[in-house]
């Protein structure tokens, strides 16, 4: 017998999801504003920031060096993931927790603070203000999500179809990439989102290892902020946000399909 929510629990749930999408829902109409200023539109709706957006050379190479940072930083989040969880996996031990809890730390810990020991460690390898820098950095930090997304995807996993496997002459590379990967790929993708997302709207770390040379999107949209109230950066918000649904959206779908 199923247990249905009742009406106060239901009511609950409205008023903190539209809590939670006002901040988000008001971007939209701000930026469509007439106005040179952050603002709601006065006369009539207007596309002029997006156009601003889109002929801008600086707001582009931001999108472009952002979307670049999250692309790598996500590959090497993935193979790093992957592999550790396959390996906490394979061994099960009390170790194997250890190693967890210890993949966790990066998002455990609190940006700013994970963004000062970067600080005072990249100084000495001269990564600071590097693509590289902020690379390792976003790699590092997204490493959790594909290790919480794999294990979930490996505790669903039949043993068995990997001893028949071993069992019929397959070697250890052969298993995994013919039984085990194939069998987890959607835990593997649903990590790579998360960590996609999580590099592409970063902001504390770029703050406090990159300057000029690398200057990714929300790191734009922050000295923006802080030096003029353009209404284009709403208008970035909003592409944001769409673009961040779609990823999500994307994850939802796979998620669904490995309930399948």
């Amino acid at each position: 017998m199923s247990h249905q929510p009742g009406l106060f629990a239901r009511g609950s749930a409205w008023v903190v999801a539209m809590y939670l999408l006002l901040p988000i829902s008001i971007i939209l109409p701000v930026s469509m504003t007439d106005q040179r200023f952050l603002s709601l539109p006065r006369e009539a709706l207007s596309l002029q920031h997006y156009v601003t957006v889109f002929g801008s050379p600086e707001w582009l190479a931001s999108i472009w060096q952002s979307f670049q940072i999250a692309v790598v930083s996500t590959a090497i989040a993935v193979v790093a993931g992957t592999l550790c969880a396959i390996g906490c996996w394979r061994l099960a031990s009390r170790a194997t927790n250890l190693v967890r809890a210890l993949m966790l730390l990066p998002i455990i810990i609190p940006s700013i603070v994970y963004a000062v020991g970067l600080y005072r460690y990249f100084a000495g390898l001269d990564l600071l203000d590097r693509f590289m820098g902020v690379v390792l950095a976003h790699g590092v930090t997204g490493i959790p999500y594909v290790v919480i997304t794999v294990s979930t995807a490996l505790a669903a996993f039949d043993p068995r179809l990997e001893q028949a496997a071993r069992g019929m002459g397959a070697s250890l590379m052969q298993t995994l990439r013919w039984v085990i990967l194939p069998r987890i790929t959607p835990g593997i993708l649903s990590g790579a989102i998360f960590a996609f997302i999580h590099s592409w709207d970063e902001l504390v770390i770029v703050l406090f290892i990159a300057s000029r040379d690398v200057f990714t999107l929300p790191r734009r949209i922050w000295d923006g902020i802080n030096e003029n109230l353009d209404p284009a950066m709403a208008a970035v918000a909003v592409l944001l946000v769409v673009f961040t649904t779609g990823l999500l959206l994307l994850d939802l779908a796979l998620r669904r399909r490995r309930a399948e």
